[in-house]
């Protein structure tokens, strides 16, 4: 009796021990399971008060092998036309302070804008010396600027891509003087192709309804393409500039006569996408050519309905060979955006990619960070491009063009471009 009151007892005090085990293992697992998310916090919230979503710094997948990293450098960051000193060394020095910042911020690629009003910062035999190099339109500035610009960059270990107005020829009185010999002058003298050129509003531009423009335009993308070791060449988001059908009326009612004698003719906007189509794919032909490695790109506006609105039928060159190498929407939002979120707008582009071996790149608003852009939303964090960078890769996107040079060293977009360099030097 004695011993079966003892064993009873005696099981009794092993279940209460192990229901005591059992307990206090629970709660110091419940405190560990507690304990990281404070301690990652306090990890993302590091250094200078960052913002919360510093978590894109430590969680940010790392970049591919091949990723791109590309800055643009407009011609306004390259205007000699106010310098007292034009010279090839001044151009050289300005230059080369761009390559400078570019690979202190981890870029590998630079995207320079070498025609931005039907003219060039090279000698070309379809288009007149660009103002910004030599003061006036048309005035040879006594050097070649892309063959200095090629050169630097390669030696600096960045690629350079010819970046390409495609239709602008003036707006705003900038330039503010044509040459004798601009494509303006030219044809609108010509009274057979007085039509390739419209005057609208405050702009005069080529018109691409016209198989000569497109031809032109082809032809001087070739000219790059032959006569430089240009990593790329690059249009940029200015196809037509307006909707309304009084800027190419003769030309359209021309080709509604024509095609009604042998069927239903297609709407302007059709039409304007067909006619810009078309000159994207000659650009494409001529530049392979010459080059079948040489790749050609477009940077077209993030909302997608604007441009088809502008003749730019981003649908059909993202998903059919022959048009565009990559394309590279301009994804100037954040998160916030009510119209448009990045995320959104990031995963739209990312699902209308679907031609064979055509790279996908963001490009990103550096101008907008730490600014009062879009309702202030940009200075409610300033880790919004690292976000977007960390959300790009999860994405499987290509890489990322950031616009522009002129905002990688500045007070107000300083810590911003501190936190996507951190980001972008996550590299496996």
């Amino acid at each position: 009796m004695v011993i079966r009151l003892f064993n009873r007892h005696s099981i009794f005090v092993c279940l209460i021990f192990l229901s005591a085990v059992i307990a206090v293992t629970m709660v110091v697992n419940f405190n560990r399971s507690q304990t990281v998310p404070s301690s990652a916090q306090a990890v993302f919230a590091s250094a200078a008060e960052k913002s919360t979503d510093s978590t894109a710094q430590a969680l940010a997948p790392v970049a591919s092998e091949n990723e791109m990293r590309a800055v643009w450098v407009p011609y306004l960051s390259l205007n000699m036309s106010r310098e007292e000193d034009k010279s090839e060394q001044a151009f050289l020095k300005k230059f080369n302070q761009i390559i400078s910042n570019a690979k202190k911020c981890g870029m590998n690629t630079l995207i320079v804008q070498v025609r931005p009003f039907a003219d060039a910062l090279y000698p070309s035999s379809y288009f007149p010396w660009s103002h910004i190099v030599g003061g006036t339109q048309g005035v040879n500035p006594g050097y070649d600027p892309l063959a200095d610009m090629v050169k630097a960059s390669h030696q600096a270990g960045l690629k350079i891509h010819a970046w390409i107005n495609p239709l602008r020829i003036q707006i705003s009185n900038t330039p503010s003087i044509l040459a004798v010999d601009s494509v303006y002058n030219t044809l609108k003298n010509d009274s057979q192709k007085s039509g390739w050129v419209v005057d609208f509003k405050n702009g005069k531009y080529l018109n691409p309804a016209y198989d000569g423009v497109r031809r032109m335009v082809a032809d001087g993308a070739k000219e790059i393409a032959q006569n430089y070791e240009v990593d790329g060449i690059q249009f940029d988001d200015y196809f037509y500039p307006t909707q309304d059908a009084s800027f190419d009326q003769t030309a359209y009612q021309d080709y509604q006569e024509s095609a009604a004698k042998s069927g239903t003719p297609m709407s302007l906007a059709d039409w304007r996408r067909a006619n810009i189509s078309a000159l994207v794919s000659l650009v494409y032909q001529q530049i392979k050519s010459v080059k079948p490695s040489l790749v050609f790109g477009i940077a077209p506006q993030g909302n997608i309905q604007n441009d088809l609105a502008m003749g730019a039928d981003v649908r059909e060159w993202c998903s059919v060979s022959g048009y565009v190498d990559y394309i590279c929407p301009q994804l100037y939002v954040n998160f916030e955006n009510p119209v448009l979120p990045f995320d959104t707008a990031a995963e739209t582009w990312r699902q209308l990619v679907t031609g064979k071996d055509i790279k996908l790149y963001y490009g990103l608003a550096v101008y907008k960070a730490g600014s009062d852009a879009d309702s202030g939303t940009w200075k409610g964090s300033n880790e919004i491009l690292a976000s977007q960078v960390a959300y790009g890769r999860k994405t499987t996107c290509d890489g990322f063009m950031f616009y522009s040079c002129d905002y990688l060293n500045t007070d107000q977009t300083k810590q911003e471009v501190q936190n996507v360099v951190e980001v972008l030097g996550r590299s496996s």
